[in-house]
């Protein structure tokens, strides 16, 4: 069966743009969502993922996968850490890398 892209976007919500609002427990999620992220890497799942820097409600953070069904990219997005957490929202799109950095 030939692998589909999936990207999903996520999306802080509104309250942790400001980082006085930041706590531990947002650290540890975080931690958890980037931990989470490099073991679909090890799993040759993951394509890339990566966030803008800037902290204000046109920030995101988007991951690239390659998988095998929608249904796995939807499942895979709503266990991700951050989302099942609720600190992140995210929204899933069927996606196609056309170009990539050797």
């Amino acid at each position: 069966m030939e692998k589909k892209q999936f990207l999903y976007q996520l999306k802080l919500i509104p309250t942790l743009l400001d980082e006085s609002n930041w706590t531990e427990k947002e650290n540890e999620i975080v931690q958890q969502h980037f931990e989470a992220l490099q073991n679909l890497q090890i799993e040759g799942k993951l394509i890339m993922a990566g966030r803008t820097l800037n902290m204000d409600p046109t920030g995101f953070g988007i991951v690239i996968l390659e998988l095998e069904s929608e249904e796995e990219a939807l499942t895979l997005m709503e266990n991700d850490p951050a989302v099942k957490e609720g600190i992140m929202k995210a929204t899933l799109y069927p996606y196609h890398v056309a170009l990539i950095k050797n």
